[in-house]
């Protein structure tokens, strides 16, 4: 009787093999959908692709009943709820200081200074993470879990920056524009002046505004859907800031905001 075993390796072959082509071809599928807001019929569908339509018809069918697509009417198609159901998901579990923390390290080991990230609660800006070698000796009041009040600090400006300038006059009435050094700024004219700057250049700085000798710059951190939700600042001795290091730190925060799924430009409602 004739060995039979050579054939059943190719059969088995071609099974190992299905689910990951299957799997390819569904990635294609749902590529293809995202890149077109409106439905597309199966035909579309298939020429797109390359696949056969029965082929596509048969997948599409298949995360139709996981509502990982939608069957607008017979034979067209779009994206399922079920993907902005996993996506709500992934974004809740996204961790902005895991995510930052390769670019902070990053800036620090290019400049040797101090970074911090930063959230708002309330009027004020919370450090929640830092990153630094301590080579400096220089007192710095940045550490993990300190506050600061936001028209004194680099990362605050941004966040009132974001607010706009009829929030910002809220603001002034509401805290008074404490100083905390000399050069603080306790004037709402001031202080529009020095956002108006900021806006125009893309990053925003403190000038020994909230504790003599130390600067600083920051820049913001931005979400899937424009939103401002943290803010990354280098912290240096006065006489060690560079001029060069503002469009730096710019780019180590953006790096964070594309990891974290922003796409410049998009802006999706208010918070």
């Amino acid at each position: 009787m004739p060995n039979r075993t050579p054939s059943r390796v190719p059969a088995r072959k071609e099974q190992a093999k299905s689910p990951i082509q299957v799997i390819g071809r569904m990635m294609r599928l749902l590529d293809l959908l995202a890149e077109h807001p409106e439905p597309l019929g199966l035909k579309q569908i298939a020429q797109y692709t390359g696949l056969h339509p029965s082929t596509a018809h048969r997948i599409l069918n298949a995360m139709a009943a996981d509502r990982m697509v939608d069957r607008v009417e017979p034979g067209s198609y779009r994206l399922g709820m079920r993907l902005l159901e996993l996506g709500n998901l992934v974004k809740s579990r996204i961790s902005v200081r895991e995510l930052a923390l390769p670019a902070m390290r990053e800036l620090h080991a290019q400049t040797g200074e101090t970074v911090n990230l930063s959230v708002r609660h309330d009027d004020e800006i919370v450090y929640v993470e830092r990153t630094s070698s301590g080579r400096s000796a220089m007192r710095v009041v940045h550490v993990v879990g300190a506050r600061a009040a936001l028209h004194i600090t680099s990362a605050g400006k941004l966040f009132l920056l974001e607010e706009g300038f009829a929030k910002v006059r809220e603001y002034a009435k509401r805290t008074g524009l404490v100083p905390h050094t000399k050069n603080s700024i306790a004037s709402v004219t001031l202080l529009e002046r020095d956002l108006a700057r900021i806006q125009r250049q893309g990053w925003a700085t403190d000038n020994e505004e909230t504790e003599l000798g130390v600067r600083c710059v920051a820049a913001a951190i931005r979400d899937d859907g424009g939103h401002l939700i943290a803010a990354l600042s280098l912290s240096t001795p006065t006489e060690r800031m560079k001029p060069h290091w503002g469009p730096l730190v710019k780019a180590a925060a953006d790096k964070i905001s594309h990891a974290i799924g922003h796409v410049p430009g998009v802006r999706i409602g208010t918070h």
